[in-house]
């Protein structure tokens, strides 16, 4: 029997806490970098910077998301193949 908190698993409060946790924050340092940005009156290309040179590293975690998705999309495609190839055909 899994050990819970609050009701959710282990495995429920690591996916929350990346996912919802991370993401808030990563709207959070967005919305530094813009308060950033108006406070220096950086103006159009240095705020453009500012979001590049800061907000790249969001880039990875969100492209992280994305290829977990394909991959396990792609696995779950490969079984299935595997299973109606592994059935016997019936005539």
């Amino acid at each position: 029997m899994e050990t819970t908190i609050f009701g959710l698993t282990e495995s429920q409060i690591a996916w929350f806490g990346l996912t919802i946790g991370v993401g808030g924050l990563m709207a959070y340092m967005l919305f530094i970098i813009g308060q950033l940005a108006w406070e220096s009156k950086a103006g159009k290309f240095g705020t453009f910077v500012l979001y590049l040179a800061l907000a790249l590293s969001m880039v990875g975690f969100i492209a992280k998301l994305v290829i977990e998705k394909v991959i396990e999309h792609q696995v779950a495609e490969h079984q299935m193949t595997e299973q109606k190839q592994a059935q016997p055909s019936a005539r």
